[in-house]
């Protein structure tokens, strides 16, 4: 084989490796070998969390474009989305980065928004919402699990020893319990008594759980207050009714309280009686004397009395006679 032929050969191996090379590279990143036609709309981020050029666009989980470019724009990571011609985004769709798997890398990751809402125009930007990553969960995964580290320790130092070397609750429970040792046998010496009593119907309590006669002795008492207490709401309720019956002018009591007339009438009463009594307490007034003059109780007294004796001589004379004695006595 001559240099020319060597020649050839290590040149046509090479065109076929840079074209397998140029054939793999769009496989992976365009999806295809031809360039597509499409626009450019930018998402800001707070951070990018390693996107990359060439990472995927989705929307609804299907490929709709690439990560064209990435950079930093007014404090803030930006990335040119490159969309495939004929996809529209709408403009209320919201762009997150999305991770492919544990180890996958990321991509961008669109909903579909809603249909009445207008395009996403080329060059225009998108609503973006930052979402935790994983370096971020695990770390605050490591903080609750050192939040649950420490509560357990502070668990152990309150139930077994403290940090100084003190009891800790359980031995200060063990303390409690054999200082009381004694208390606590005789207490259950008499827990032990008093169930005894119970099972055996002594007591109270113990006929109230083993005597039928007193148990049903209970529950007739219970009856008749619940009897008692009806009868008691009965009475509230027709008091009730008696005071709206009154507020609102029936009867007797509700006429006197509310009718004008009979309130009218009753001072009326009261001022007639005032009068009487005025009169009768007036010593000028007959009444008053009758009941203030001590001469005039006198004279009707005498004058009594000489009726008394003229009915008495004239029982003992004849018709006309008596007239004349009872005339001789009162006059």
């Amino acid at each position: 084989m001559n240099q020319t032929q060597m020649t050839a050969r290590v040149g046509l191996f090479f065109v076929v490796g840079v074209a397998l090379i140029w054939i793999a590279w769009q496989a992976l990143h365009d999806g295809g070998f031809s360039q597509k036609k499409g626009y450019q709309v930018t998402a800001t981020f707070a951070s990018l969390r390693e996107l990359k050029p060439g990472d995927a666009v989705r929307m609804a989980g299907v490929p709709i474009g690439r990560v064209e470019s990435v950079g930093l724009a007014r404090g803030r990571a930006q990335a040119v989305l490159f969309v495939n011609d004929g996809v529209s985004i709408a403009s209320d769709s919201t762009a997150t980065i999305a991770m492919s798997g544990l180890i996958g890398s990321n991509y961008i990751s669109l909903d579909l928004g809603t249909p009445a809402a207008a395009p996403v125009p080329a060059g225009g930007s998108l609503r973006t919402k930052d979402t935790p990553d994983l370096n971020q969960i695990m770390s605050e995964f490591g903080g609750i699990g050192q939040d649950i580290k420490n509560t357990i320790g502070q668990i152990s130092g309150a139930l077994g020893s403290g940090a100084e070397g003190g009891g800790g609750l359980i031995k200060t429970i063990e303390g409690m319990v054999n200082e009381n040792r004694d208390k606590l046998a005789h207490t259950m010496t008499n827990l032990e008594e008093v169930t005894a009593k119970l099972r055996n119907g002594e007591g109270t309590l113990g006929k109230l759980i083993n005597d039928p006669a007193a148990y049903d002795n209970l529950l007739a008492a219970v009856n008749e207050i619940k009897d008692a207490a009806s009868g008691a709401k009965n009475f509230m309720n027709d008091a009730q009714g008696l005071f709206s019956q009154v507020k609102s002018g029936q009867g007797t009591l509700g006429v006197l309280l509310y009718d004008e007339t009979a309130a009218e009438n009753i001072r009326t009463s009261v001022a007639n009686f005032r009068q009487l009594t005025e009169k009768l307490n007036n010593e000028n007034s007959t009444f008053g004397q009758l009941i203030t003059n001590d001469e005039l109780v006198r004279d009707v007294k005498l004058t009594l009395r000489k009726v008394d004796r003229a009915m008495d001589g004239a029982a003992d004379a004849g018709p006309i006679t008596a007239v004349g004695v009872m005339a001789g006595a009162l006059f």
